[in-house]
């Protein structure tokens, strides 16, 4: 026994004076610590300064019922009772038994608001006896931030969000999960808590042991006005033709600045959202949209020219044992002509007589543009462009006849309207562009400038030609129905299969993605533009001109009829004259007579009525305009409030 008790004596002073720090600071580590404050992220705006993404605050109020000391307590339960009823709508009774109650069960954490906004927040803490503190009152505010989208569902997946699930996992959809690490997030602040059991934490004090940083603010190229305008036009069309999904998006041609991009899939209930960035993140066969990037090639290489004539047959024609189709026969067409009907005999035979010997030649004309790489926007999720090549397993004889109208490749709208808006941008290739600049209140952070992706993608001549055909596939090819006389478009349709890879389903349940990529007006482009709308209802439309066609040219037009111009004042200093010279004849006589009257004949009645008054005299008006007679002559010497008649 008096071992064991040595043993013991040893074991507590080896505790008190050899492990008693490490154990003490254990102890508060479990009951004491520092928690984590997320700064508020920074907003998000349109061009035109309109809100698109913000942080709300949101507050818990709770209660250390047995913080205040009990006089305290018995003065203040009842007056907080009835305040708390007046907020809740329920009877003072009901919450004064409640409180008394938490007191009772040493509830140091008893709610009294959950998510309040911070009017309703100033509101409580004035309530009596929270307005006394943590300390005495027994006040506990826990404060969290909501994002929140003042515009609703249009563009929300664009604006996007950054979140945190349970496991840590991080998920940064659009600008705000683009841009939310480096600009928006802010800096967390921290508050020291105490733990009061049942997994519950209390902060000590009501001040914060370190104020966090709210993030900067991002100013995106979004036009509010162009974008519900996108938005409604894509709605309408989703709905028309029951299609899956699909996307519409607008580009400034000169800058590369996206005015409008709307994403809109359908759920369950057959209605329609923004459920994934299809403009920017998925990658498909674009169909004869592809076929403008065929035909500048060969332009270009010079293996045709527009008036080649190419013989499309009767709609129908076998390539190397597979049969290629159009929807009708043209027979002997000129090359420029099968663009505009969009023969996919046309473009293939073209192709393939040109470059089934050098197919390499073909594809580093694609590479030259960099249709093989993803553009290398901000926005997380870009697809992945895929062209088939010698050497890869997608390769065969028909690739390149396929490549000519479209398939055996893939790549994204955005992608594709990049190709397109550089056309209408007389060559130079800019590279899509969502945010102007990062701001901290009117502190400019980073300003983000234009960015050329390709110098020139192709001669003027191949421009020029391009050019004229895409506004005749408006006027008369396959985009004819779009065409009106007042208002010029220029683009191409495209009409591609989809889940066709078992071709007899597919011919059971036939599925098409319908596109049209242009820009407008044709003579001088100010925007280019995409639709894309995937898997139409077969029993109402699927041709691109019907199907996407018309939301194109509601988009066009509706910005040229719905969006204000802004007439903008390049400077204030503006000289006139006329206006000088009277100035200075009034300046001449202001600074010339002092006490003798002045010839004011001549002179608007307000110029000389300021320059007698300011002379002392005292003037009488008798009309309107130019002093025609005055009653005190030129030269003569005049006292203070002297009387002077002027005849207007």
């Amino acid at each position: 026994m008096f071992v064991f008790a040595l043993a013991v004596v040893f074991k507590l002073c080896t505790i008190q004076f050899v492990q008693g720090d490490d154990y003490r600071a254990l102890a508060e580590e479990r009951t004491v610590k520092n928690h984590e404050i997320p700064a508020n992220r920074g907003n998000v705006y349109s061009a035109d300064g309109s809100l698109l993404a913000t942080s709300i605050p949101k507050y818990d109020i709770r209660l250390d019922a047995i913080q205040p000391k009990q006089a305290t307590f018995n003065k203040y339960i009842k007056a907080l009772s009835d305040s708390l009823s007046k907020y809740t709508g329920k009877p003072s009774s009901y919450h004064q038994n409640s409180i008394t109650k938490a007191r009772s069960n040493k509830n140091r954490y008893f709610l009294l608001a959950r998510n309040i906004s911070y009017s309703d927040y100033i509101r409580l803490r004035n309530f009596p006896m929270l307005e006394l503190g943590a300390i005495k009152g027994g006040l506990i505010v826990e404060q969290t931030t909501r994002r929140e989208h003042p515009m609703g569902g249009i563009a929300e997946r664009t604006i996007g969000y950054e979140r945190v699930d349970e496991d840590g996992n991080v998920t940064r959809p659009g600008i705000d999960g683009a841009f939310g690490v480096k600009y928006l997030r802010g800096v967390n602040g921290s508050r020291l808590k105490q733990k009061i059991g049942n997994g519950q934490w209390k902060p000590i004090v009501d001040y914060n042991q370190v104020d966090p940083q709210d993030g900067y603010d991002v100013y995106t190229t979004i036009d509010v006005n162009i974008q519900d305008i996108a938005h409604h036009s894509l709605l309408r069309q989703l709905e028309l033709y029951e299609a899956e999904h699909g996307c519409a998006v607008v580009m400034d041609v000169k800058t590369g600045e996206i005015k409008a991009i709307s994403n809109l899939g359908r759920s369950t209930n057959g209605n329609y959202y923004e459920r994934l960035n299809y403009a920017v993140g998925e990658s498909h066969e674009p169909g004869s949209t592809f076929k403008v990037m065929a035909f500048i090639a060969a332009l270009e290489d010079k293996v045709i020219d527009t008036s080649t004539v190419v013989n499309t047959y009767q709609g129908s024609k076998r390539f190397y044992g597979r049969t290629i189709s159009d929807s009708r026969g043209h027979g002997e067409i000129s090359a420029a002509r099968a663009l505009e009907v969009s023969s996919n005999i046309g473009l293939a035979t073209i192709i393939d007589e040109a470059y089934a010997k050098q197919p390499k030649k073909f594809i580093n004309r694609l590479k030259g543009w960099n249709l093989h790489e993803p553009l290398g926007i901000s926005i997380i999720g870009e697809g992945i462009p895929d062209i088939a090549e010698p050497g890869k397993t997608n390769w065969s004889r028909n690739a390149l006849p396929s490549m000519a109208y479209g398939y055996n490749l893939r790549m994204t709208p955005l992608q594709t309207l990049t190709f397109y808006n550089a056309i209408a941008n007389n060559g130079e290739m800019v590279k899509p562009r969502f945010i102007k600049a990062v701001k901290e209140f009117d502190r400019e952070v980073e300003v983000f400038e234009k960015e050329v992706l390709n110098q020139k993608i192709c001669s003027d001549k191949t421009l020029g030609e391009i050019r004229d055909i895409l506004k005749n596939i408006v006027i008369r090819g396959t985009g004819s129905r779009m065409y009106s006389e007042n208002f010029s478009m220029a683009g191409k349709t495209g009409t591609a299969r989809t889940d066709y890879h078992n071709y007899e389903e597919w011919r059971k349940d036939r599925k098409y993605v319908s596109s049209f990529a242009g820009y407008f007006p044709a003579d001088n482009p100010k925007y280019s533009c995409i639709v894309v709308i995937h898997k139409p209802s077969t029993k109402v439309g699927y041709y691109g001109a019907d199907v996407s066609g018309p939301v194109f040219k509601r988009i066009a037009q509706k910005i040229y009829t719905e969006t204000p111009l802004i007439d903008e004042v390049e400077s204030l200093e503006v000289v006139n004259a006329e206006v000088e010279t009277s100035f200075e004849a009034y300046y001449d006589i202001a600074n010339t007579y002092k006490t003798i009257m002045p010839n004011v004949i001549g002179l608007p009645a307000m110029d000389a009525l300021a320059l007698l008054e300011n002379m002392g005299l005292k003037v009488k008006l008798q009309g309107v305009g130019i002093v025609k007679n005055q009653s005190i002559t030129k030269g003569v010497k005049v006292k203070s409030n002297q009387v002077v008649v002027l005849d207007i």
